[in-house]
């Protein structure tokens, strides 16, 4: 059977919405949000009521009824760390949600609640898959030098797993069978190890960790962000930005555009030439990092997100990383196909849809 699901993203400018019969995409669009609309709010739950009614408003224009539907899907957000699959929509979860419980405070929290209210109108499930709060590292990669500091798992969990579930299936296994590291190259850069199932350990892009990327600083010797942070007279605030606004490509060359950065390499500007090669080495470095801690099993190397566009950069990572498995490139991203799919997965028996209970996997020890 070909189930019907319709998939709500809600981002800081727009909502994503799409509706999907299996994996066939019949309707999907971004509607915008203007600055001076949403600043009429007081709070993110505020906007829930605007929002919905610009969707329905649409989909009433096209003609689209959501009585066909047989499920609906919310980006999640605001949850504690969860172990990754799709979460049915309870009360917990929607307190979570409404509440920011994690502390992140961002539009994806609306999802849930939109969703939510769609399906309690049709009478239909609701879900979330793989949230932004996917947190499946095992212990090992939590640990650091200091005492009572930990690593914390931030990456782009939703792409990394519909990713790597995608490449399995084209090659015939379960991904619970596979061992791959993946990637996701866009303003951010996450890179990951999946283990049997797991995305057991990946770089931290809120904190800050791993690859240099166009809007984000990467890893900074201690000493050296130190002594940067001394020169800026403190400004935390303002060196905080690098991790993830103002670093990178925006930092170096005052661009967040990864074509512009690699446009000016190609036509011979030394500084672009740095900034855009250097990004591709420390990506290369980390999927070396990763495949470590795979033990060197590793069945395949996925690459995905908006720079996987640029072929060049495709085959120069492959320069540095295809003797550790083969390399293959899925350019873009799955957003709304992965939180479809997940759906489809239980309504289908192949997965079971799980229950958030609100007990985080980890809590940073006393």
């Amino acid at each position: 059977m070909a189930y019907r699901i319709f998939t709500i993203n809600p981002g800081s400018t727009s909502t994503k919405i799409a509706l999907f019969e299996g994996e066939e995409c019949l309707f999907g669009r971004n509607i915008s949000h203007a600055a001076e609309d949403l600043a009429k709010f007081g709070s993110l739950n505020e906007q829930l009521e605007y929002r919905m009614g610009m969707i329905l408003d649409l989909l009433k224009e096209q003609g689209i009824d959501l009585a066909t539907v047989d499920a609906y899907v919310g980006r999640g957000g605001g949850l504690l760390s969860i172990e990754g699959g799709t979460y049915v929509i309870n009360d917990v979860l929607l307190d979570h949600a409404k509440t920011c419980k994690n502390g992140v405070i961002h539009p994806a929290t609306l999802g849930p609640q939109i969703a939510l209210a769609l399906a309690q109108t049709y009478g239909k499930p609701s879900f979330v898959v793989n949230p932004p709060d996917t947190d499946e590292y095992q212990d090992l990669a939590r640990v650091t030098g200091i005492k009572g500091v930990y690593r914390h798992c931030h990456l782009h969990a939703l792409n990394l797993k519909e990713t790597a579930i995608r490449h399995a299936h084209s090659i015939g296994r379960k991904y619970e069978d596979c061992n791959f590291i993946v990637c996701h190259l866009g303003g951010g850069v996450s890179i990951s190890a999946h283990l049997k199932g797991k995305m057991v350990d990946g770089n931290d892009i809120v904190a800050g960790e791993g690859p240099m990327a166009p809007t984000r600083c990467g890893s900074i010797p201690v000493s050296e962000l130190l002594a940067y942070v001394a020169k800026q007279n403190g400004d935390l605030k303002a060196v905080r930005s690098l991790c993830s606004r103002a670093g990178g490509f925006v930092s170096l060359l005052d661009t967040s555009s990864a074509q512009t950065v690699s446009g000016a390499a190609e036509a011979g500007s030394r500084e672009a030439w740095l900034a855009w090669h250097g990004m591709i080495y420390q990506i290369g470095k980390y999927i070396g990092s990763m495949a470590a801690v795979l033990k060197g099993q590793v069945d395949g190397i996925l690459l995905g997100g908006g720079m996987v566009h640029n072929q060049d950069m495709v085959e120069e990572l492959k320069s540095y990383c295809e003797w550790i498995a083969p390399v293959s490139a899925y350019p873009g991203e799955f957003e709304m196909e992965a939180m479809a799919a997940g759906a489809v997965r239980v309504l289908d028996g192949e997965e079971e849809a799980k229950t958030y209970t609100g007990q985080p996997r980890w809590v940073d020890p006393e």
